[in-house]
């Protein structure tokens, strides 16, 4: 072998494979680390964009299983004030059956009526504050639209928004506006509300509701001078449901649906006790109501038990897909660290060859002594 001293080949080949083993080595300890074998894209593209599309299933899933939640804690909420519906509703139909007894006075019925008016008062007191995150869920509005060539026509005139509040599905309304007298009316052909309203301004808004209407109409700046014609601003009421988002796709959804649970809704608001031909027929309609509110009841607990099962679906899934997640973009530690200790020593071999072959030209100098 000649001996040079401009080139030194053999300390550049040491010097290549050094630097080769130290990038390797850095590699090895940022996977240990991490505890990821795909750190960024050039370590595996192909890899790296498979595990993104199995963590966005996986996430998914993880959020799909708390809605899911949520829907259960909804349902048993609505499912809690039906079992007290259900209760006052035995207690008026033992009332009734007592009522029909022809050994009570006129004054004995009178005092049972009493008890039955306070009871149907309490039923819709039920249906009204029972509510989830805000929503009331025995009005009949869950989940309700507002549809009608009319709609369009009034929020062009400073009508913001309009709501049902327990009003019934399927009916039509129409609702108008006079400016001359701040009067807004509103009507289902058989119950009309008039409400003298006082025009917000600026970016202010002012909400009327339509009590015996069951709707609740939010009202901005825009209406002041403005008029909506009787009868021009109709729309419907449809009845809807909720859709629970249970899948980590799109268009995974169930839906619940709950009546109106009121008295109105169940059609006890008229009861009448106070003579025994009324108490008869109370029985019957409480019968009905009774016969109502459990299928209402039974509906929700079959939604619950699917949501239940639909959890631990999810929660299969989702263990699954991890583990595929898992074996593409985690490291195996053992089979790292083998490759560590081998860089490890590599790194100490290359670094003594590299002195060796640096201390090469040096024997050059003996010739010139």
């Amino acid at each position: 072998m000649g001996l040079r001293i401009n080139q030194n080949i053999a300390a550049y080949n040491a010097h290549r494979n050094l630097t080769q083993t130290d990038n390797n080595l850095s590699k090895s300890l940022e996977r240990l680390s991490s505890g990821l074998r795909i750190n960024r894209a050039a370590d595996d593209a192909a890899g790296l964009s498979i595990s993104e599309k199995l963590r966005s299933q996986v996430r998914g899933l993880q959020q799909a299983s708390r809605n899911a939640q949520d829907g259960i804690s909804l349902i048993q909420t609505a499912e809690g004030a039906l079992a007290e519906t259900h209760s006052i509703l035995q207690r008026m139909r033992e009332l009734a059956v007592q009522a029909a007894n022809g050994s009570l006075t006129d004054e004995d019925r009178d005092a049972v009526q009493e008890e039955v008016s306070a009871l149907i008062t309490e039923v819709t007191r039920i249906a009204q504050s029972t509510s989830y995150n805000n929503q009331t869920l025995l009005e009949g509005g869950l989940g309700s639209t507002i549809t009608g060539a009319g709609v369009s026509l009034v929020a062009a005139s400073g009508i913001a928004s309009i709501e049902s509040v327990g009003a019934t599905p399927g009916t039509g309304y129409a609702l108008s506006y006079a400016s001359g007298t701040n009067t807004l009316t509103l009507t289902d052909g058989t119950t009309t509300e008039s409400v003298v309203i006082t025009p917000p301004s600026g970016f202010n808004t002012a909400v009327v509701t339509f009590a015996s209407l069951g709707i609740k109409v939010t009202v901005n700046g825009a209406i002041d001078n403005q008029s909506i014609a009787s009868g021009s601003g109709g729309f419907t009421v449809s009845s809807g449901s909720m859709s629970l988002h249970i899948g980590a796709n799109q268009n995974q959804t169930i839906s619940v649906s709950i009546g109106d649970m009121t008295a109105e809704g169940l059609n006890i608001d008229t009861l009448d006790v106070s003579t025994a031909t009324g108490a008869e027929t109370a029985i019957a309609t409480l019968d009905t109501a009774i016969t109502t509110v459990s299928t209402q009841r039974s509906q929700l607990g079959a939604v619950q038990n699917r949501l239940e099962h639909t959890i631990a679906n999810l929660g299969v899934a989702q263990e699954n897909l991890a583990a595929s997640e898992s074996r593409i973009r985690d490291v195996d530690m053992a089979a790292e660290m083998v490759s560590f200790t081998r860089n490890q020593i590599m790194i100490q071999a290359g670094t003594a060859m590299l002195a060796q072959a640096n201390a090469v030209p040096q024997t050059v100098l003996q010739l010139l002594s």
